[in-house]
């Protein structure tokens, strides 16, 4: 990992543990979010973050499991680090779907927290 630039290693190091907080404890996710923080799940828009915090918790499944297919990541010109993850996912007995989901990591007080996530099933209609 000491080869990769710092803001890979800490964007990589920040999917590992989000994706493991949210298939063990999603309630524990209210420590990567700041009350300006923003989400888009499936179109659907939260600020904050207890309201975050509510919405995954509330998600209708008792156990998931993520696998990372793929992420990248890149520092913006405001020292952030934008993050894109690609993979699938388990949800109970539920087939296994892809999903997309995005990341903006801020460094707050020597903390990096997620200001902005985005996320969507890869789901297509070609009807």
């Amino acid at each position: 990992m000491g080869d990769k630039p710092i803001w890979e290693q800490i964007g990589s190091s920040f999917v590992q543990h989000y994706y493991q907080l949210f298939d063990n404890d999603r309630t524990q996710l209210g420590a990567i979010y700041i009350d300006a923080s923003c989400l888009t799940w499936e179109g659907q828009q939260f600020q904050g973050k207890a309201a975050i915090v509510e919405k995954l918790s509330s998600l209708p499944f008792q156990k998931i499991q993520h696998s990372i297919t793929a992420q990248d990541h890149q520092p913006t010109p405001d020292s952030c680090i934008l993050s894109m993850v690609v993979g699938q996912l388990k949800a109970d007995e539920d087939p296994i779907m892809g999903f997309h989901q995005i990341f903006l990591l801020k460094n707050i007080n020597d903390a990096w927290v997620c200001t902005n996530d985005m996320f969507r099933l890869a789901l297509h209609n070609f009807g």
